[in-house]
């Protein structure tokens, strides 16, 4: 069976910022399909639950309350790529509009919850090492 990354508040961990989840009953389909290899890289990278909202602004990941918490969401990706190398994961699935994890819509720094195309810090860094990498809105391509 294939391995498949997939962020942790997916799967019903509450690993958000702000202590909930993102639970999607579609991912039980997956484990039909996959092993999952759970990550949230947020907490990997040394960040608590709950925690301050982050986004990406130019090439920093800022809290709402202007902490500079890049080199967390740096250390978290880094985990979650060795995690993605070790069990040998082709493909990601993660949650959209993440500082970490967005794949396709990130939010745009200004914390005025305006989407903007973009990818988070762990989806850019799976990309560059050639994973494929989907977003929620996704799961029913990594079901065919």
């Amino acid at each position: 069976m294939e391995n498949l990354l997939i962020s942790s508040c997916l799967v019903g961990n509450n690993t958000k910022y702000n202590g909930k989840n993102n639970y999607l009953p579609l991912i039980e389909k997956l484990k039909d399909k996959y092993n999952l290899i759970v990550i949230c890289p947020e907490v990997m990278g040394g960040l608590s639950i709950p925690r301050d909202p982050s986004e990406i602004k130019g090439d920093k990941v800022i809290s709402n309350k202007g902490n500079d918490v890049t080199k967390e969401y740096n250390l978290g990706a880094k985990i979650a790529l060795d995690l993605a190398k070790k069990y040998n994961c082709k493909k990601a699935l993660l949650m959209e509009k993440s500082p970490s994890c967005g794949v396709k819509k990130i939010y745009d720094g200004t914390f005025s919850k305006n989407l903007i195309d973009g990818m988070g810090i762990t989806t850019k860094l799976l990309y560059e090492n050639k994973i494929e990498v989907y977003s929620k809105d996704e799961i029913d391509l990594l079901l065919r």
